[in-house]
């Protein structure tokens, strides 16, 4: 994957891997917000230093997203990977044994209350859509409507800001007031 300006490796010890970030750090900035600050008192230096400091804390977010869909790509259905699926395929999917292993483990079928976790997240529903598209235009041609209940994406947009949120290290800075 390529990132603008070489993003990955100038950040890395900043945000870590999906698999291993144990903190993302952003700078903390009362300036760049004229819903929270007395614009009227930011120099036009001030508003630049803390826009750019905007800008490279959520490319560190984004990164960390783009990380975790990667690792879901690499992992994408794993337990399909054995002789049970198989089993179960040709039968008709009669016994539910690997299909109660394969909504355990994957994380992605969010369209049957079996396969929701109350941890589900963005990247789920990423991999939901992406798997729906795939499977419906491969083995029909056509798109099937994709319907993930309301309740489900909102508990997963939730869950994403907070697994954010946890892994973010403020780092206070002051920007010098230059006129």
């Amino acid at each position: 994957m390529k990132y603008p300006n070489n993003f990955a490796k100038e950040n890395k010890t900043e945000i870590g891997t999906a698999v291993d970030a144990k903190e993302i750090i952003i700078k903390k900035s009362l300036t760049a917000d004229s819903r929270s600050c007395d614009y009227s008192k930011v120099t036009k230096q001030q508003l630049e230093t803390a826009t750019a400091w905007h800008i490279a804390d959520v490319r560190k977010g984004l990164y960390y997203i783009c990380e975790l869909l990667y690792d879901r790509m690499l992992n994408h259905d794993k337990t399909k990977d054995n002789d049970a699926f198989y089993k179960s395929f040709i039968s008709g999917f009669k016994d539910k044994s690997w299909l109660k292993l394969h909504y355990s483990k994957e994380r992605h079928h969010l369209q049957t209350p079996e396969g929701v976790r109350n941890d589900v997240d963005l990247v789920d529903v990423i991999e939901c859509v992406v798997d729906c598209v795939m499977a419906g235009m491969a083995r029909s041609g056509k798109l099937s409507p994709i319907s993930i209940p309301s309740d489900v994406l909102q508990k997963a947009v939730a869950n994403t800001a907070e697994k954010l949120k946890d892994i973010i290290k403020i780092k206070e800075v002051e920007i010098k007031k230059n006129k």
